[in-house]
């Protein structure tokens, strides 16, 4: 074994969860990607010589020695190279309708219906979820938002700065995976109500001007920046590389948009690395 260990991703879940799409990303990335190696292959593998690229194996339940036992057996084998284990869920009604829209067959649709096929092998990878280390339920993620997800974990930094990320997004469909803080901005003054005002977003300066205007802003502002910006150097000593900070209302166009935008500037201004993701700006909510 060398001294130095070869860094690695694990990436698994139940098929139809968007393994396919997350190993495409981390080859992006920069990743020497290896799909559905033998488990008794992967210590031989990263005990040699390593390479000049990080490895993402996959790991599902097609593979031929896959049981939880031997899968257990193998992440204690690979512990001395400290893996990222990114375990990919998806609710079993998504899975399902997926495989039926998309007509693929099943790994494990010959021994039974669909919905049979798809809880043996969630029942089979039970094991990996328990030991993951990054849990990312793509059940309500497009590829787009699932690359985004992974940008925040495993894409390359030039930079040894923390990056920040800060998202907006509506509460009706449920919070961003990736979020390490979340503040909740609905009791805001809604531009929706405004008939002139509702079909722009939170990037138009006359519906920014409308959440300003609400008594309640300067204060939550100035109490918000002045913690984030407290806790960014803290985080940055601890060797974090990445932060997400979301801000959701009710619809996700307007109000978390406006305040995303003031904090992602007043964040850049103070020197920091940031961009902004606005999940619903193509999705015709209001808010």
């Amino acid at each position: 074994m060398t001294d130095q260990p070869q860094p690695v991703a694990l990436v698994t879940g139940p098929s139809g969860a968007g393994r396919s799409t997350a190993l495409r990303a981390l080859e992006d990335f920069g990743f020497e990607v290896i799909d559905n190696l033998p488990l008794s292959l992967m210590p031989r593998l990263l005990d040699g010589r390593p390479t000049d690229r990080p490895l993402a194996l996959s790991i599902d339940a097609r593979n031929r020695d896959f049981a939880p036992e031997a899968l257990t057996a193998t992440l204690d084998q690979l512990a001395c190279h400290t893996p990222k284990l990114l375990y990919l869920d998806c609710r079993p009604d998504v899975l399902l309708r997926r495989f039926s829209e998309t007509r693929r067959s099943h790994p494990y649709s010959d021994e039974g219906a669909l919905p049979d096929a798809i809880d043996r092998e969630r029942t089979l990878l039970e094991p990996l979820k328990d030991r993951a280390d990054i849990i990312l339920d793509t059940s309500d993620m497009s590829p787009h938002e699932l690359r985004a997800a992974l940008t925040r974990w495993f894409a390359p930094t030039d930079s040894p700065l923390l990056h920040i990320s800060i998202d907006s997004f509506s509460y009706k469909r449920g919070l961003p995976q990736d979020l390490d803080t979340v503040f909740d901005v609905r009791f805001l003054a809604n531009p929706h109500w405004e008939p002139d005002l509702r079909p722009l977003d939170g990037r138009n300066p006359r519906v920014a001007s409308h959440v300003e205007a609400d008594p309640r802003f300067p204060a939550f502002f100035s109490r918000v920046s002045d913690l984030v910006l407290s806790l960014l150097p803290a985080y940055l000593a601890e060797g974090k590389t990445h932060l997400g900070i979301g801000f959701g209302c009710t619809g996700g166009r307007h109000r978390s948009v406006a305040v995303a935008e003031k904090l992602a500037k007043t964040l850049a201004d103070a020197g920091w690395q940031v961009s902004i993701r606005h999940r619903e700006q193509d999705k015709g909510e209001a808010s």
